[in-house]
């Protein structure tokens, strides 16, 4: 694929890949990982001791259901033991969620609980 943008994290060896050797599974792990993440700081959880300045609960719940729907629709794609792992941080997003926010949504209506269930 001429002109495809590199993928960072590649092997030590070269520091950029071609997308189009970068198997599915890690692409989705990758991009499930970094909508956790964004998910993570912008519910407050961040590491540093500015976190509560980036908190934005609109901003992660937009990330939180696209993470959702990502999880729920690669699930039988990548196989149980990674669709668990994905499952698992998906939750605990949610779940920081909740707790961040003043005001909780009703069972079933916090973010991407439509694609998932109810979190408790």
């Amino acid at each position: 694929m001429d002109g495809a943008a590199p993928i960072p994290g590649g092997p030590s060896d070269s520091p950029e890949r071609d997308i189009a050797d970068v198997p599915a599974i890690e692409l989705i792990s990758t991009t499930a990982l970094h909508l956790m993440s964004a998910a993570a700081v912008k519910c407050g959880l961040g590491h540093d001791e500015d976190a509560a300045q980036h908190q934005d609960l609109d901003e992660a719940r937009k990330l939180i259901t696209a993470l959702a729907g990502l999880v729920t629709a690669a699930a039988p794609e990548v196989g149980s033991q990674h669709a668990s792992l994905l499952r698992d941080g998906l939750r605990q997003v949610q779940l920081a969620f909740r707790e961040a926010s003043l005001v909780p949504d009703p069972p079933g209506q916090g973010p991407g609980e439509k694609l998932t269930g109810p979190v408790s």
